[in-house]
C-alpha cells in the first residue's frame, strides 16, 4: 500500500485573548494528518508509532468520538448518519495529537470528511475540555473553507459559553492553516490559529519530531494551565463550569 494522504505538519499555534485584559502567546508544534484508511499500514512502517495498541506514539479510538471498541472510521461514519450524512465510501483525514508514551490531550481535532470523487463534504470539529468531556461541532466550509457555528461546549473557564465561533479550513496540502475567532456581543473576545508546513510521515520525519518537540501532548497541557494561572493572577473572573450531558455518537 502506498502512503499518499497521511503526513505530520510542523509548525505553530497562536491564542490571542482580547478582553478583559490582552494575554497574546504562541507555541511550536507538530500534528498528525492521518487518512484513517491507512492507520494500519502507518502501524507497520513506522517504528515508534501503534494503531490501538501501546507504542511510543499512538492514536486510539478512545481518543475520539464514539465507541472506543470500534476503528475511528466506524464511529465517524456512524456519527454522520445521524446527521444524514454518507460519504459512499470517501476519504476521512484526521488532524490531531497522538498520544506521546501513553498521554494525550487535543483540544482540537479536526476530521476532513470527503466525497469518493475527493471533494470536501464536511468537517468535524471535535473539541476537548479539561474536565475530560467532549464535544463535536458539524461544519459545511463554504466558500474559502468558512464555516460558523454557535458555541456550545465548555472550554475555557475565562469564557462563557455563548457567542458565536468564525473558522477558516484551508484544504491541508503543503500547508496547513486553520483560523478561529470567537465573538460574543458583537466583539471578537478569542482568536487562535494553527499553521504548518507539511512533511513526509516516516520513520526519520516521526524521529525528528519526537526529538524537536519531546513529551508534545504533555507540553499542551502544561501550557494551557501555565495561561490560566497568568489569566488568574491577573484578575480575570472565573467561569464555572457546569457538566453536561454527552452528544449522541461523540460520547
Amino acid at each position: 500500500m502506498r502512503l499518499v494522504r497521511s503526513c505530520i505538519y510542523a509548525g505553530q499555534i497562536l491564542h490571542d485573548r482580547r478582553t478583559p485584559v490582552r494575554n497574546l502567546f504562541r507555541y511550536g508544534v507538530y500534528m498528525w494528518l492521518v487518512d484513517l484508511a491507512e492507520l494500519e499500514e502507518l502501524d507497520r512502517r513506522l517504528w515508534a508509532f501503534g494503531s490501538n495498541r501501546r507504542a511510543v506514539t499512538t492514536i486510539r479510538s478512545r481518543d475520539h468520538l464514539g465507541d472506543p471498541r470500534r476503528p475511528i472510521r466506524v464511529n465517524v461514519d456512524a456519527y454522520l448518519r445521524l446527521h444524514g450524512i454518507d460519504l459512499e465510501g470517501g476519504a476521512v483525514r484526521l488532524l490531531t495529537n497522538a498520544r506521546v508514551l501513553g498521554y494525550v490531550f487535543n483540544p482540537l481535532s479536526v476530521f476532513y470528511c470527503h466525497g469518493p470523487g475527493g471533494e470536501l463534504r464536511c468537517v468535524i470539529a471535535e473539541v476537548h475540555n479539561t474536565h475530560g468531556e467532549r464535544h463535536c461541532y458539524l461544519l459545511r466550509p463554504g466558500e474559502r473553507g468558512r464555516a460558523d457555528t454557535e458555541k456550545e461546549f465548555y472550554v475555557s473557564p475565562f469564557l462563557t459559553v455563548d457567542g458565536r465561533y468564525r473558522m477558516t479550513f484551508a484544504p491541508p496540502g503543503e500547508r496547513l492553516a486553520i483560523q478561529m475567532g470567537l465573538e460574543q456581543d458583537g466583539e471578537r473576545v478569542f482568536a487562535a490559529s494553527l499553521t504548518g508546513t507539511r512533511l513526509p510521515l516516516t520513520n526519520r520525519s516521526l524521529g525528528r519530531m519526537l526529538v524537536r518537540y519531546p513529551l508534545m501532548t504533555a507540553k499542551v497541557t502544561s501550557l494551557i494551565h501555565l495561561q490560566g494561572l497568568r489569566l488568574h493572577r491577573r484578575g480575570v473572573a472565573h467561569v464555572p463550569h457546569s457538566r453536561r450531558a454527552p452528544q449522541e455518537g461523540v460520547g
